[in-house]
């Protein structure tokens, strides 16, 4: 435990939070913890965190806050609204976001909170919901190291590898691109397991040799095995990915670029969840490929592709939902 750090907050404690606050504490922080839906921290309260009504309440007293939220939208709410973290937190404390999120809103809340002698950093992860279970996660901190050095004993309580990219909101653009390079990998190997099928070739095969090529990813690796035996619970969810990606469409838009496979990825993730896919796992991206009755048996109808077409990505909000 840091000499100068005890207690800590921690709110969101959904698929992602629950575990990274458990290794909180674990580590023996005091913690006090806060999520939109209570019993989703019921146990971490029964392993001795402390409950609070809202995010303000659990920031008061925290020398550091942790949020692990859904969309930019929350986090922009959680910060910035009257009575939010910034405004209810103490003088000189730690404010980490672990969400993905919107780059300028990170530099938004960063700016924000030095106004007030408060460090707020962005600090997205990736490695999934078994990275978080096994402490492992890969964090992305937009921040100098020297300048992140008195919480890096907490964020080792959960990662095994933090990089420092030096500056507020680069945290979620370097986790952005993270998300571009992973929508396309699950889009490949989509690609790949409906190819093999026409062939009559086991899928879990064809998986366990491209693996060990060129072809391989730690997509394939790790979730391509989910696909072939119709495993779509979520490590992590298919409307999250396409919010990731409609942030990382609209900041190429404000550079003047196009992302051509993220835009691919993008489309068929959005189909997903108009279909009712959006909270299984990203690895359902291969039911795209399979038949109405395959689809159907976990509760998608794809006569909702049938609907009236919504806007393209450069009318999304800034948290990557449409209109």
């Amino acid at each position: 435990m840091s000499s100068t750090i005890h207690s800590v907050a921690f709110i969101g404690t959904g698929i992602m939070g629950a575990p990274i606050a458990g290794h909180l504490l674990d580590a023996g922080y005091g913690l006090t913890v806060h999520n939109r839906t209570k019993a989703k921290a019921d146990a971490l309260v029964a392993r001795g965190a402390m409950w609070a009504p809202s995010p303000g309440e659990a920031a008061s007293q925290a020398d550091v806050v942790f949020t692990m939220l859904g969309y930019p939208t929350d986090v922009e709410e959680v910060y910035l609204d009257k009575g939010g973290i910034i405004a209810a937190s103490r003088k000189g404390a730690w404010l980490v976001d672990l969400t993905t999120s919107s780059s300028q809103l990170a530099r938004d809340i960063h700016d924000a909170a030095e106004v007030m002698d408060k460090h707020a950093l962005d600090c997205p992860v990736t490695g999934g919901e078994q990275g978080a279970i096994d402490g492992t996660l890969t964090l992305m901190a937009g921040a100098a190291e020297a300048d992140a050095a008195p919480i890096l004993p907490l964020l080792e309580c959960f990662s095994d590898t933090v990089y420092y990219v030096g500056a507020a909101g680069r945290g979620q653009t370097v986790k952005l691109c993270n998300q571009v390079a992973l929508a396309s990998a699950m889009v490949g190997y989509a690609d790949a397991l409906a190819l093999a099928e026409t062939a009559g070739i086991d899928g879990a095969q064809m998986v366990d040799i491209v693996s060990h090529g060129m072809g391989g990813s730690v997509a394939l690796s790790k979730l391509a095995p989910r696909s072939v035996v119709g495993d779509y619970r979520p490590g992590f969810l298919v409307e999250h990915l396409r919010k990731d990606l409609g942030l990382a469409l609209m900041q190429a838009d404000d550079a003047g670029m196009a992302l051509p496979g993220a835009q691919n990825a993008f489309d068929l993730y959005d189909a997903l969840c108009k279909v009712g896919g959006s909270r299984l796992g990203t690895q359902a991206i291969t039911l795209l490929y399979q038949d109405q009755e395959t689809g159907a048996s976990v509760g998608l109808d794809w006569s909702l592709l049938e609907q009236p077409a919504e806007h393209d990505h450069g009318h999304h909000h800034r948290d990557g939902r449409q209109h």
